[in-house]
């Protein structure tokens, strides 16, 4: 019966989101109790890895977000190759409106923060910390609403996250680059056409995909640029399809072998590494801080207006139309939940404010801004789907 009663919650579609939130809750309540010493302990432990004068040094943290992360955003990737050639993003007139509410919502947070600390230069790097909108927590606080919540709209809220993890991509890679070492580039760039000569010769087994994915890790890692980006780039390559058998799809294999790893290991890893903010001694000044309300308010303020503005402007100038099922409270619904940025926002400003020691802490405002922002979009969706109660009047297979 409990083993059971385990299966039947890893199935729910919020589990992943719920895992999530206690791997936060539970870094927060260790940080702030005498286990702090243990926490801080192991998130700065001391992990090398060292082959002759070849040599990784790094603390628990930093492989946590430059190695697991590297796999998160791989399958990142992996959903993205999917979506572009036989979902979603694969009709463009369906790309149109979530790929417009994307771009509002990633400049609008943005414009929002700077208004913030327009006076305080050294802060404005952390611009692009509430751009980014965390679906696994958005999906799990919508399927909290059952079958009421129509097709349309869960499709509309993946296909906005999908277009913002392109952003956040391309984000890292452009603006949160160190100083560039061109020989371990260069090395990066040696891996790309084995990467390519193994798809053109339809290889469908993963290994050497992987083996010269580590390399390209390794050598991306030691260039400046982001490590994580080397995850992406190996997505592009794995086989969408099995010229010897079409009902073989490697890459959807693969995308679903690594779902529940990533959902219900590094994630929750990654969430307890970041998430463990000591109070100790922390006042309405901390608190208050340009940096993290600034954050906050781009989260839930600059996040809502930026999807319905562009929404609004999409649909006034006809380039396109309602989705079937839905309505303008819903789509308000929908760009609350947008807010939610936890994962992908306390990475990118893991990236901003690495070892800043200036007297505020950046993820008060990302863990501010979304509880708000997903409260918020929850009593928006639960009121305006109040009579949808079966989900059967609206359509339930048509996508946007």
């Amino acid at each position: 019966m409990a083993i059971r009663r385990i299966k039947a919650f890893f199935e729910f579609e919020a589990a992943g989101g719920i895992v999530l939130a206690l791997a936060a809750v539970a870094a927060m309540i260790i940080a702030n109790s005498p286990l702090n010493v243990w926490y801080e302990g192991f998130i700065h432990a001391p992990v090398a890895i060292q082959i002759g004068e070849f040599a990784i040094a790094k603390d628990a943290h930093h492989w946590i977000n430059d190695g697991l992360m590297a796999v998160f955003f791989f399958l990142v990737g992996l959903e993205l190759k999917r979506e572009v050639l036989i979902g979603e993003l694969s009709n463009v007139k369906q790309i149109i409106l979530p790929a417009g509410a994307a771009l509002g919502g990633m400049i609008m947070p943005a414009i929002v923060y700077l208004l913030f600390n327009y006076n305080e230069p050294e802060f404005w790097k952390g611009w692009a910390i509430p751009a980014a909108t965390d679906i696994a927590f958005a999906l799990g606080i919508l399927s909290l609403l059952g079958n009421r919540v129509p097709n349309s709209l869960k499709v509309f809220l993946v296909s906005i996250a999908i277009f913002d993890d392109i952003g956040a991509i391309l984000i890292i890679a452009l603006f949160y680059t160190s100083e560039l070492s061109l020989e371990s580039l260069a090395l990066a760039g040696l891996c790309l056409p084995f990467l390519y000569l193994l798809n053109r010769r339809n290889v469908t087994s993963i290994t050497p995909y992987l083996l010269i994915g580590i390399i390209m890790w390794i050598a991306v890692l030691k260039s400046g640029i982001h490590a994580t980006l080397a995850g992406v780039v190996l997505a592009l390559f794995i086989p969408m399809f099995d010229r010897t058998d079409p009902e073989h799809s490697p890459l959807e294999e693969l995308e679903h072998d690594l779902h529940n790893t990533v959902a219900f290991g590094i994630l929750p890893i990654f969430a307890f590494a970041n998430s463990g903010i000591s109070l100790e001694g922390a006042g309405l000044a901390e608190l208050f801080h340009s940096v993290p309300l600034g954050i906050a308010a781009g989260l839930f303020i600059g996040k809502q207006l930026g999807v319905m503005i562009m929404c609004w402007l999409i649909f006034k100038l006809g380039i396109s139309t309602m989705p079937k099922g839905m309505n303008y409270k819903q789509i308000y619904g929908a760009a609350l939940l947008c807010g939610v940025g936890f994962t992908m926002s306390l990475f990118i400003g893991s990236l901003a404010f690495a070892g800043d020691t200036t007297m505020f802490d950046e993820r008060l405002g990302i863990i501010m801004g979304s509880i708000i922002s997903g409260i918020a979009g929850y009593i928006m969706l639960k009121v305006s789907l109040k009579d949808n109660v079966s989900g059967t009047s609206v359509d339930l297979t048509r996508s946007h």
